[in-house]
């Protein structure tokens, strides 16, 4: 399907009456997907800062409240359905990795399943690599590619998007278009011939997993961590980074249970109630992170977690750089 400039923004609003919508809007380090009134620009012009994963796992949100005197438990509403549009496809590997560590293996997180269930994913496809901290085509993915969204969008060379539909809410998002496309124009012409190539490149090798987790005492990692602030940054702007802290707090009759967004490179996060902390020298809690996303991850799962977004070489105010790693690993 083909959706010129003047039809796109007519489609765009069509979604706002069955789904609420979110856009990336902003510009520089403010840049990030919010709530689209129907107004706003969108601005899709390279990525966000912050990735859409607070879309289905939240900064900070209540899983459930109880009332002490009742005896009662009562749950969220259910949410309502959602489409974020212009999600890079990074970023969807990046949700397809959350999916498989908050509902697969036998463990559902009821909270994150019940948003995904109502989330439809319209990707935008890379027709200019974002940022040259970019490496996705390194990771197992690439610019043009978004096998796990509903839409793929891409950019015709005369303005507008070419769209493709893959799934079944896909499917309800083409019934809702079909009045916008342009006939006339066919899909094969619109797409371009061969992806644009990331200039960040890694000759990441297949068994990566295997050497780094062999490496685990070695000094290199005190190397590593040297210049490391320890401030989270990384965790918080990485679409993959899912650790988190549960806690909860009273307010008059009524008790709740919430979490919030926490990262493995602060040395409370594995603080043991007796005061031991497995990990509390700086190059143990980098070294974590690293073989999380390059090792055990991948381990578990069968696939790298990180997904080659850049985003941490991009922000990290101690110019840290996870491909470093990878190609030290290399060469193990």
């Amino acid at each position: 399907m083909k959706l010129s400039n003047e039809k796109w923004n007519e489609a765009l609003r069509a979604l706002r009456g069955g789904y609420e919508v979110f856009l990336p809007t902003g510009e520089g380090d403010r840049k990030q997907f919010r709530r689209w009134d129907g107004a706003a620009a969108p601005n899709f012009e390279g990525n966000t800062t912050l990735p859409p994963k607070d879309l289905l796992f939240p900064r900070s949100e209540s899983l459930y409240h109880v009332d002490p005197e009742s005896k009662t438990v009562r749950e969220n509403p259910a949410p309502g359905k959602k489409a974020v549009v212009g999600i890079r496809p990074c970023d969807v590997r990046g949700i397809e990795n959350l999916d498989a560590a908050f509902t697969e293996k036998g463990y559902t997180d009821t909270a994150y399943a019940r948003r995904r269930e109502g989330l439809t994913i319209i990707a935008l496809a890379c027709t200019a690599v974002p940022s040259p901290a970019c490496f996705c085509d390194s990771m197992g993915g690439g610019p043009l590619k978004a096998p796990g969204a509903d839409v793929l969008l891409t950019g015709a060379e005369d303005g507008g998007y070419t769209a493709e539909f893959f799934t079944e809410k896909g499917k309800e998002i083409e019934a809702l278009w079909r009045d916008f496309s342009d006939k006339g124009a066919g899909l094969a012409a619109e797409k371009p011939t061969a992806p644009p190539l990331c200039a960040l490149r890694i000759d990441k090798p297949a068994d990566l997993a295997e050497k780094l987790a062999a490496a685990f005492e070695d000094e290199k990692w005190e190397r590593f961590s040297e210049a490391c602030l320890g401030c989270g940054c990384c965790s918080y702007i990485c679409p993959t980074c899912y650790c988190f802290d549960i806690d909860s707090e009273q307010a008059g009759k009524e008790a709740s249970a919430f979490r919030c967004w926490d990262s493995c490179m602060f040395p409370n996060y594995t603080q043991m109630a007796g005061g031991h902390n497995p990990r509390r020298a700086k190059h143990q809690r980098l070294r974590n992170r690293y073989l999380h996303k390059l090792a055990y991850f991948d381990e578990r799962y069968g696939r790298t977690l990180c997904v080659g977004c850049g985003r941490c070489i991009d922000k990290c105010p101690a110019g840290l750089d996870i491909t470093a790693v990878m190609e030290w690993g290399g060469t193990l």
